[in-house]
């Protein structure tokens, strides 16, 4: 089981729990929140990211981008672990499984969020496949941005509220700036074997040096782009993110100053830090509701 739990990638799936947890404490917040579709958008979730991550193998290795020995984790289907055609197999019956629990959001939130679940599964295997794969493109970290932040957090409120809220749409800016950290570390670490590949990351288009600062500035400007929410919420909630920004700066600092396998850990570390910080925003609105 091994190969299969490193395809799934298990260290970065906070980037999908992360922006539901928020949404449910914004809905508990406004006194709108209802456990079973949030749930159900948990679950979609977490399935829709391991279909990107184990599409983003599979694609990978049909290009020639992994390569044995390669300074990240361990890919299966490139040593051999793992057949290609089971990959794929598993790719699309994963891929099958979420857009069937995507279904039962529909008495929750109408017909028209169709087009939307069809949207997040054509994203889970644009990101790497198709004839213009958006991580080979630079234009990874947008979707993203607008997949791990805008879409989950805003349409998991939506499914629970029947409605749409200015501080969702704030928390989702933030919980998708941090979800880009993410991906950020994974491309800083992985900047040469993509530039080989021709995988064209911002990383490697802007270089490792740029990439840096936009992993520091990204965390603090999630945090203040959450000024009106720590303006209402009580004066004990601004521990909050203190406590992120001490930890986001903590896994800076050892980012610009680690190399290879050494970075690996920050993958993990990155996650934690976003998930920690939704499960607290998430708590400090549980408790205290507007």
């Amino acid at each position: 089981m091994n190969p299969w739990i490193e395809a799934a990638r298990l260290r970065t799936l906070p980037v999908s729990i992360a922006g539901v947890i928020a949404a449910m404490g914004v809905a508990k917040w406004e006194h709108r929140f209802t456990l079973l579709p949030a749930i159900i958008c948990l679950v979609f979730a977490v399935l829709a990211q391991v279909t990107s991550n184990f599409a983003n193998e599979y694609y990978d290795f049909k290009r020639g981008s992994d390569k044995k020995g390669r300074v990240g984790p361990r890919r299966g289907v490139t040593e051999g672990d793992i057949t290609p055609r089971a990959l794929r197999n598993v790719t699309f019956a994963t891929l099958a499984l979420a857009c069937a629990v995507g279904c039962c959001l529909i008495p929750f939130g109408g017909w028209w969020l169709v087009p939307v679940g069809i949207a997040i599964a054509v994203f889970a295997l644009a990101y790497s496949a198709g004839p213009y794969p958006l991580s080979y493109h630079g234009l990874g970290d947008v979707a993203v941005l607008v997949f791990f932040g805008l879409v989950p957090v805003n349409f998991t409120y939506y499914v629970q509220a029947g409605a749409w809220s200015p501080f969702a749409l704030l928390v989702s800016v933030a919980i998708g700036l941090m979800g880009v950290n993410v991906l950020l570390v994974n491309n800083y670490r992985d900047m040469e074997d993509d530039k080989e590949a021709n995988k064209r990351t911002t990383v490697v288009i802007f270089g490792r040096k740029v990439a840096g600062s936009a992993y520091l500035i990204s965390g603090y400007f999630a945090v203040f782009f959450l000024s009106p929410i720590w303006l209402v919420l009580p004066v004990w909630a601004f521990a909050i993110p203190l406590l992120y920004l001490v930890m986001h700066t903590i896994t800076w600092k050892r980012l610009i100053t680690r190399q290879g396998a050494a970075l690996n850990p920050l993958l993990g570390a990155t996650g934690r830090n976003m998930l920690i910080f939704a499960v607290l925003l998430a708590v400090a609105m549980i408790w205290n509701p507007r």
